[in-house]
């Protein structure tokens, strides 16, 4: 009756193993690491970086006690982790490093940055074990909350749309006598009524994000007013958000943050959370921070190649440096910019299946590479990245045929992860709108530090509390319940871990209402016991009775605070839903440790026992004999 098989004591063994391993290291705390990113879009951390780090270490004589290379959704990083004495060879180590890497240090290409990592043993990283991450009001670091220029971006799609029109115009040979911005409104006045029915019948063919207007008018200036519809005005505020979310991923990779929180916040705002970041003026530095996208011919003829091999740039050309390193000259006509560039999405090519990388362009872009394609095929074109006015090569494929639709597919000896970079640098090569800092806040490490032992305390103390109060009310099964407690507390933080989930002071808010809500459940367990015991039920079988009976109780509240935890985590956000994960999770852990966990426990202290007569729950009101004759 009271006995579970064999097979379900080790299926508890395990999840409770598990539960410990992923929890240990959580408890190792920190050291000093140094950690090396790349500074430029098209800077790569590979292997071969590693290679050149542990080198520099070697040669410098200093010994970490882990190189770790973390591949990342943004960016590659390595981290150089020391002993937590070690702070004056962490500063050493990134003197080293910083020259090993970087050949010129007023043009770095790779980032140094002093930073704290997980001092976690190495067989639990091989098992993957790694800490939570803490938030910012945890660690510490600084908060930004940015206002994107809307006006600003609608401003300059309608200054794009407007030169657009006068190529187009140039280009059909229909004669206007002025094209001219008013707000965001566009106004083109023609000399004769024939010319406007020819102007807005190219418009209407070309320009489908255009709502135009033909004032009645008996004499000239015939007019067209040309505005953005709102699907136009609504795609271009997305794109501004969507491309400045994606640059500033990019920027702070500099400053070396382990999980930074950059969200959109209504329809207009970005939050910026850095965690570890003490520096508000590096900080500032890196988000403002400026990039551009070129694209130019490049120059492969013998006679330029010549003087390149002697060292000189012959006259009309710029040299620069592709992705490997390699010199390559480069026409200073400029045919494209950033401007001009809608999107940028990896894919594959549909006939060899190789990674390519998509372009959109807008309408005046898609003419001009058109042109150009047409004029230059077999010839290289390159795509340049400008970052505090230096330029580099992204890529520089052949152009093999005229291309035209505004549709460019870039391809040739890319893997899946570089097709993948190449279309994010491109895309989020520059702001697409200005944005300005509307609020910050610098949060010290003190703090952070203060809050962990705060909330570490609050539910330390209060499950003391609790389990004292379990064990000298319901004696062994308050005793049962203490330790499911911290089996409970255990799996939540495991699964966290996994999870790799960032803890934040609302998170350890929801930890300890999880423990609040394991203590009800198991309350009631232990209060159903004894209800079968005072009606005159045999131990075994109240025992039995209350934990089934009890169940569905269980299950009914905790479905509840379910439901109520889902509708934080769907409509919420930032702290909010962080407690909302932490929540929803811990209901689930609650469960399985109050009915599976205790159960267990209580099966191997009284489940064997036969002839059992009483079980230690505290004091049991004797049964009314009525009652029990009635039974």
């Amino acid at each position: 009756m009271n006995r579970y098989p064999l097979w379900k004591y080790i299926l508890i063994g395990i999840v409770l193993l598990i539960g410990v391993i992923y929890t240990l290291p959580n408890f190792y705390g920190e050291s000093p690491a140094v950690q090396i990113s790349a500074a430029k879009a098209t800077a790569k951390v590979t292997q071969e970086t590693l290679e050149k780090v542990q080198k520099a270490l070697a040669d410098a004589n200093l010994s970490p006690n882990g190189v770790f290379f973390e591949q990342g959704a943004q960016q590659n990083t390595i981290r150089v982790r020391f002993d937590p004495t070690q702070t004056e060879e962490q500063l050493e180590a990134r003197e080293v490093v910083d020259r090993a890497l970087n050949a010129d240090p007023k043009d770095p290409s790779y980032i140094a940055a002093l930073n704290l990592t997980p001092n976690t043993p190495n067989w639990l990283l091989a098992l993957h074990g790694q800490p939570m991450y803490l938030g910012l009001d945890l660690r510490g670091g600084v908060h930004f909350l940015l206002q994107v220029d809307m006006r600003a971006a609608i401003t300059k799609r309608a200054e794009a749309t407007a030169s657009d029109l006068r190529s187009q115009f140039r280009d059909k040979r229909i004669r206007h006598t002025g094209i001219n911005r008013v707000g965001n409104d566009i106004e083109i006045s023609f000399a004769t009524e024939e010319e406007r029915a020819r102007a807005n019948d190219l418009m209407r063919n070309t320009q489908p994000d255009l709502v135009l207007e033909l004032p009645e008018t008996t004499a000239a200036p015939y007019m067209i007013r040309a505005t953005l519809s709102q699907k136009a005005i609504q795609n271009v505020q997305n794109n501004a958000l969507k491309q400045n979310i994606s640059t500033l991923h990019n920027r702070i990779n500099e400053l070396g943050v382990a999980e930074p929180v950059i969200a959109q916040q209504g329809a207009d705002r970005i939050v910026v959370q850095l965690p570890g970041v003490q520096d508000t003026a590096k900080a500032k530095d890196i988000l403002g921070r400026t990039a551009t996208l070129e694209v130019r011919l490049v120059d492969d003829s013998p006679e330029a190649l010549a003087q390149l091999a002697q060292g000189n740039v012959p006259f009309g050309d710029e040299k620069f440096t592709d992705r490997d390193g390699r010199p390559i000259l480069v026409k200073r006509r400029v045919i494209l910019t950033g401007d001009n560039l809608n999107d940028a999405q990896p894919g594959f090519d549909s006939q060899t299946q190789e990674p390519t990388v998509n372009l959109e362009l807008d309408n005046r872009g898609a003419r001009l590479f058109q042109e150009v394609t047409r004029e230059n095929v077999g010839k290289r074109m390159a795509i340049l990245l400008f970052e505090k006015g230096k330029g580099e090569v992204v890529t520089a494929p052949v152009i093999r045929q005229e291309i035209g639709g505004g549709r460019v597919q870039i391809s040739g000896n890319m893997t899946t992860v570089e097709a993948t970079d190449t279309a994010l640098v491109l895309r989020a090569g520059s702001l697409a709108a200005p944005m300005e800092i509307v609020e910050e806040r610098l949060i010290g490490p003190s703090l952070g530090e203060a809050n962990i032992e705060a909330g570490f305390r609050s539910t330390l103390y209060g499950f003391v509390v609790i389990a004292i109060f379990m064990a000298v009310y319901y004696q062994v099964f308050g005793v049962v319940s203490a330790i499911s407690l911290i089996c409970n507390v255990m799996m939540l933080c495991a699964i966290l871990s996994l999870l790799q989930a960032t803890l934040t002071l609302p998170g350890i808010a929801a930890i300890a209402l999880t423990l609040g809500m394991a203590v009800d459940s198991n309350v009631l367990i232990n209060e159903r016991v004894r209800e079968e015991l005072r009606i005159g039920r045999p131990p075994q079988t109240a025992i039995s009775e209350g934990y089934e009976h009890a169940f569905a109780t269980i299950l009914d509240s905790n479905v509840t605070s379910l439901i109520a935890g889902l509708a934080l985590l769907i409509f919420g956000s930032g702290p909010v839903r962080g407690f909302a994960v932490v929540h929803c999770i811990g209901i689930g852990t609650s469960i399985f440790t109050s009915v599976v966990v205790s159960r267990g426990l209580i099966n191997l202290i009284y489940g064997r026992q036969k002839k059992l007569t009483s079980v230690h729950i505290g004091q049991i009101w004797r049964p009314d004999p009525q009652k029990a004759a009635g039974k």
